[in-house]
């Protein structure tokens, strides 16, 4: 008997044409956001999620997303790009500190840069 078909599942959708993770950096760094911790980089086959006749008017890039991760816990960086829209990025920083969301300043940010964002 399939005692885990919750990962069978899981493991059949991200095989395929168009589908899956690949992992491309998976590596200890030293000298890096946070300090040193781990670093991954893995390309997101996003293909099989989309309606085919709209997957047929894409490009392949348009079909891949990126992602960058430096993990140095507890702060946490992470990028996502797409190859088909150079110039856009989203960019994730995340402090785990163990004060219940407490903390008005996390980052430091200054006071014109507090003024921008959106809590």
């Amino acid at each position: 008997a399939d005692l885990c078909p919750p990962q069978k599942k899981s493991r059949e959708e991200s095989s395929g044409e168009g589908s899956g993770v690949e992992i491309l950096a998976n590596r200890p760094y030293s000298d890096g956001p946070g300090g040193s911790g781990q670093y991954t980089h893995k390309i997101y086959h996003v293909g099989s999620h989309i309606p085919s006749w709209f997957r047929a008017l894409l490009p392949k890039a348009a079909l891949q997303v990126e992602e960058e991760s430096w993990n140095a816990y507890p702060y946490t960086r992470t990028r996502y790009t797409c190859p088909f829209v150079e110039k856009f990025s989203i960019e994730i920083e995340t402090y785990y500190r163990p004060d219940c969301g407490q903390q008005t300043n996390v980052f430091n940010l200054s006071a014109a840069e507090k003024r921008q964002r959106i809590l």
